[in-house]
């Protein structure tokens, strides 16, 4: 017997059409949460810093975190729940390193101490050195110099770090005698960074709320609350946002954000996301650099500082260190040096040439090198050094008649001595302490070492030289009771001077460097150029500069002049 098929009831069909057209509005609105435009996935958005240390604890109170290391990684605002705003604060983000929150046995804290302390001694040592040429550096320069602002900046936070690593390992000393209820734990935090409405950036502190498969982490701000203005998304999405913009972080930047191979860049880029305009490197060995780019490369001005090269200040082409250009102007310190030859010409003396020293000034730098000059070149003269003696038996004939005079002109006076590699240092000292004058006030006195490569190694290489140079500048010293002044050239610097590390730190330097830029090493005075002019002077003159203004000057005779 054939079954008879019951129709449906209305009221049933109803319930379906409904049930239908529910189902198709949860679909419909699954869908639409996937397809969000371009703005609501930017606001929601968000950098995390993930930071991780070490946490030493003495009787379980903190006494100090270290190691501290910060990687920024992408995240994005997401609700606990899909399709039902639940946000709360939460956030998914990724992170690679491990989360192990791990504590270490005692002999694990005095290993990881002492390696710890080794390091902190290794940075000390680093900065004092830093510091140093920092604080040298801010002795011959003021705000009238380019970029000092700037390098000042940097000093403030490199005696800051001094003082703060100063401070550490203090408190290791005072902490590590009471070892045993000593503990170290490796933590992390996170903080998440985002613009408010009003476009400001603003941190909050977060805390791990879960972790999921591939790295994904799930975050929450301690106050729980997701910021106004913000859009959260649901979990599929987000996971999305955060692949993506961690791939375009990869990408694209990648001077600015994360420590790689190029290192971490602070500053301003161009369309191919590489240095460009004003900003700071510190690359993976420590070096630092901070000014002009082009390109990816230094150029123009800028300072670097690294272990090996210390503190450069100055211009920069292609990545290649070129020195620092001194603006010259009325408020630099101006000296010359002269001897017979600003009386006499040739070696029959045919032609005497008064010095006027009523009416010297300084007007012209001369054509060796290009100068960055402003204004007239008009500049009084402070400072004279004279030529007197050589070896053991030359001297010059105008000596005293203008030493008389220029100290009769108010200038402040030195005497020198040119050194000879053929007679006896000790018989060289005598004979220029025998003919010279040394009154108080006089600048010190000077030995003039200048010679070549091949007389060097005829002699028996530096160390010979430098023995006989000692025994000269002690006899001198000794007699006078004041530090004498060593006058060489810059080739002579480069390639002799570092294996004399306790002259090169010891005694003040005047260096003959004829080139456009400032001889990169500490010196007193700088001769700048033998072709200068100088009104009431006939013929060429060396002109020189001392290394700092007017009050460095004036602090530099109080402590090295003859008393």
């Amino acid at each position: 017997m054939q079954e008879k098929i019951k129709p449906v009831s209305v009221k049933k069909k109803l319930g379906i059409a409904s049930f239908s057209l529910l189902l198709a509005a949860l679909l419909i609105a699954v869908i639409s949460t996937y397809r969000v435009d371009h703005k609501e996935i930017h606001k929601s958005e968000a950098k995390v810093k993930c930071i991780s240390c070490y946490e030493l604890t003495l009787k379980g109170r903190p006494v100090l975190s270290f190691n501290t290391d910060t990687l920024n990684t992408a995240a994005c605002w997401i609700d606990r729940w899909a399709l039902i705003p639940s946000c709360r604060g939460h956030l998914l983000t990724v992170f690679d390193n491990s989360l192990v929150r791990h504590k270490y046995s005692s002999e694990e804290v005095k290993k990881l101490l002492k390696i710890h302390v080794d390091s902190l001694k290794n940075q000390i040592i680093s900065l004092h050195n830093i510091v140093d040429d920092l604080r040298y550096y801010a002795h011959v320069h003021d705000v009238r110099d380019v970029g000092y602002g700037m390098i000042a900046d940097y000093g403030i936070r490199k005696v800051r770090q001094y003082r703060k690593i100063e401070q550490e390992l203090n408190t290791l000393n005072k902490v590590k005698k009471d070892s045993a209820r000593l503990h170290i734990a490796y933590k992390v935090y996170f903080k998440v960074v985002y613009k408010n409405t009003k476009g400001d950036t603003i941190e909050e502190n977060c805390h791990l709320v879960k972790t999921l498969p591939h790295h994904f982490l799930i975050i929450q701000t301690d106050l729980k609350k997701k910021p106004k203005g913000i859009i959260s998304q649901p979990l599929p999405l987000a996971r999305y946002i955060v692949l993506g913009t961690s791939k375009s972080i990869r990408d694209h930047i990648k001077w600015n954000e994360r420590p790689d191979s190029a290192g971490v860049y602070i500053g301003e880029l161009d369309h191919q996301f590489l240095p460009n305009g004003q900003g700071a490197h510190l690359d993976n060995d420590g070096s630092y650099y901070e000014g002009h780019w082009t390109d990816g490369k230094r150029n123009g001005f800028g300072f670097s500082v690294s272990r090996k090269k210390r503190l450069r200040i100055g211009e920069w082409k292609n990545n290649i260190y070129l020195g620092e250009r001194l603006v010259y102007n009325s408020d630099r310190v101006y000296g010359i040096d002269i001897s017979k030859y600003q009386h006499i010409k040739g070696r029959r003396r045919k032609h005497y040439y008064a010095i006027d020293w009523a009416n010297l000034h300084i007007t012209h730098l001369g054509d060796i090198s290009k100068k960055a000059i402003t204004g007239t070149v008009n500049y009084p003269l402070k400072f004279i050094f004279i030529k007197n003696t050589e070896g053991i038996n030359v001297f010059n004939p105008y000596y005293y008649r203008d030493y008389r005079k220029a100290k009769a002109y108010g200038y402040h006076v030195g005497t020198y001595h040119f050194f000879s590699i053929h007679t006896s240092p000790a018989e060289q000292a005598r004979f220029y302490l025998k003919r010279s004058r040394f009154e108080k006030g006089d600048l010190p006195p000077v030995l003039d070492v200048e010679p070549y490569p091949s007389q060097i190694r005829k002699m028996g290489g530096p160390k010979v030289l430098f023995s006989r140079v000692r025994t000269w500048l002690g006899i001198v010293q000794h007699y006078t009771g004041t530090r004498p002044i060593l006058y060489i050239n810059q080739i002579f610097v480069n390639k002799y001077l570092n294996s004399a590390p306790d002259i090169k730190r010891n005694y003040y330097i005047w260096i003959a460097h004829y080139g456009e830029y400032k001889p990169d090493i500490r010196l007193a005075f700088w001769q700048l150029c033998p072709d200068g002019r100088v009104q009431g002077i006939h013929g060429e003159v060396d002109i020189n500069v001392f290394n700092g203004y007017e009050q460095e000057y004036q602090k530099f005779l109080q402590k090295a002049t003859i008393r």
